[in-house]
């Protein structure tokens, strides 16, 4: 719990995502396409160790490891690509990507 933590406040904005994953890859250009760099932790390219007590962490946080990509804004757990998606198409992404330092106009 405390690695993601740790992880999620390094960086304005951070997605844990499985390389395999096609809406994973959407979001992530999602994020590139806005001009935003974010940190990616690719879980299936983890030690199975380390994946595991990432995945228990992001299962606390309320998101299920099946259902990545988890993004963070500005530390905080905004939701996996549904949620961003809908950010994004109601014009929310923009303004807290703005307000955690991640983009500016």
């Amino acid at each position: 719990m405390e690695r993601v933590a740790r992880l999620t406040s390094q960086k304005a904005v951070v997605i844990f995502s499985k390389s395999s994953c096609y809406m994973c890859h959407a979001i992530k250009r999602l994020f590139y396409e806005q001009g935003v760099s974010p940190a990616v932790y690719e879980l299936d390219e983890l030690d199975p160790t380390l994946r595991r007590e990432m995945e228990w962490a992001l299962l606390r946080l309320g998101c299920s490891p099946s259902s990545v990509p988890a993004v963070f804004i500005g530390g905080r757990f905004v939701g996996s690509a549904n949620s961003v998606m809908s950010l994004h198409l109601n014009g929310s992404l923009k303004r807290m990507l703005m307000e955690a330092g991640a983009m500016w106009l």
